[in-house]
């Protein structure tokens, strides 16, 4: 099939995106690299749909189904959405993701490059505008747009036809037909995406609970916006660690995959309940108030755990505790490794309510006997270094004021530069 072919497709409603599926996540150096192997004659890989009746599904975006069957996109979407973007200089309707990644791209005749706009290019005429081009519809739109390029470009030609002859490429599309369930398709999707590094095991896991609760993702990305509007800016799979830590007190995304949808949407809620809890306390005790100078953000899901196991009724001494835990945790780079590893080792410490933070914090002298705070520990001087968010908790719990303004103590949201604190 074409790639023309395929994104009438999508424009018609033939082709659509499910709902399980994750946004847009390619980078600008992947979609230079997709489009330089096509020009180049490169196998780039090929597609993978479910062919389904109508209304069998749920799709991302407001596009209108077309009647009759439909091809759900499962495998390809990266490439797709790529080809869409610039071939029709715009977003796909079902997108979600960073535009910026595929608008703007230029390639150089002389040297057949592709590149990114940048203002360098605008004296050198051999440097063309890719979605400028792709929307010629025929080749002698196309022979007309060459007659109107300067002279130094007109005569490479050639080259900006094999260009746009990347729009009738041919992609091989494997098709998984017969009357199959979401469920079943969706184990399908993980098959194919699990072999490489292609999706997380927390994609893995949101496409299996989208199956059954389309809604899901969005009801996700919500939260996240509020959090947002706070200053703290976490991810999907972040959230959805958080929801597998409250509902089953395990590390790994696959205790997630038989969960119904009612059990998901109660542990969300009490994983939101527990997560704001828990940046409370962070911000209220040790000021640290936005994602940028929170500790590992993978601590949260072991306090999330802890406050959910507890109702949130947590006594003085236990929150001390528990904060210098996180603070020790953070300090030490204990979730800088082995992730899930870790933050099981620490979701087991607190399995049983009998004990208080006193088994975490055990779990870090076993780890490490020494937790003193050291001279040496300060030497990195990076606003990246672990203990730069110390000595940050230390400026605000102080009450640090000012340099130029002794009156305006330091904190995010302060007047002028966006609120931004200066960091030098």
């Amino acid at each position: 099939m074409e790639v023309s072919t395929i994104l009438e497709d999508i424009d018609r409603g033939n082709m659509v995106l499910p709902t399980f599926q994750r946004g847009y996540v390619w980078k600008r150096e992947q979609v230079r690299g997709l489009m330089d192997s096509l020009y180049r004659g490169h196998p780039v890989g090929s597609l993978l749909v479910w062919v389904t009746p109508s209304g069998k599904v749920d799709h991302r975006g407001s596009q209108e189904i077309a009647p009759g069957t439909v091809q759900v996109l499962l495998d390809g979407q990266q490439r797709i959405t790529s080809l869409y973007g610039i071939i029709r200089g715009k977003k796909p309707d079902f997108f979600d993701g960073d535009k910026n990644a595929f608008t703007g791209l230029h390639f150089h005749l002389q040297n057949e490059e592709f590149h990114f706009h940048q203002p360098s290019m605008n004296n050198d005429p051999l440097w063309i505008d890719v979605s400028a081009l792709m929307q010629r519809i025929s080749r002698q739109i196309v022979d007309d747009w060459i007659a109107e390029q300067p002279s130094e470009a007109r005569q490479f030609s050639e080259k900006i036809k094999d260009l746009w002859s990347i729009r009738t490429t041919p992609f091989h599309v494997a098709k998984v037909e017969g009357n199959k369930t979401v469920d079943v398709v969706v184990d399908i999707f993980n098959r194919v995406n699990s072999g490489g590094t292609k999706l997380s095991q927390g994609d893995l896991a949101l496409a299996k609970i989208c199956a059954s609760w389309p809604e899901g993702r969005a009801v996700m990305k919500a939260k996240l916006e509020k959090w947002k509007e706070k200053k703290y800016e976490f991810k999907l799979d972040w959230l959805l660690r958080n929801v597998n830590a409250i509902m089953t007190g395990e590390a790994r995304f696959i205790h997630l995959h038989d969960k119904e949808t009612r059990e998901i949407q109660n542990g969300l809620d009490r994983a939101e309940k527990a997560i704001n809890y828990a940046l409370r306390i962070i911000a209220e005790r040790l000021g640290q108030d936005d994602s940028s100078v929170l500790f590992a953000h993978n601590v949260l899901p072991v306090m999330s755990r802890y406050i959910d196991q507890r109702g949130g009724n947590i006594s003085d001494d236990d929150v001390n505790a528990l904060l210098y835990w996180y603070f020790q945790s953070g300090m030490r780079g204990r979730f800088s490794r082995s992730i899930e590893t870790v933050i099981k080792q620490d979701l087991d410490a607190i399995s049983n309510l009998e004990n208080g933070p006193d088994g975490l914090i055990e779990q870090l002298r076993q780890s490490r006997e020494d937790l003193r705070i050291l001279p040496e520990d300060f030497n990195e001087s990076t606003a990246g270094a672990r203990f730069y968010r110390v000595l940050y908790a230390l400026t605000r719990t102080g009450k640090a004021k000012d340099l130029g303004s002794p009156w305006l103590e330091l904190k995010h949201g302060l007047p002028g530069s966006e609120g931004k604190l200066e960091r030098h």
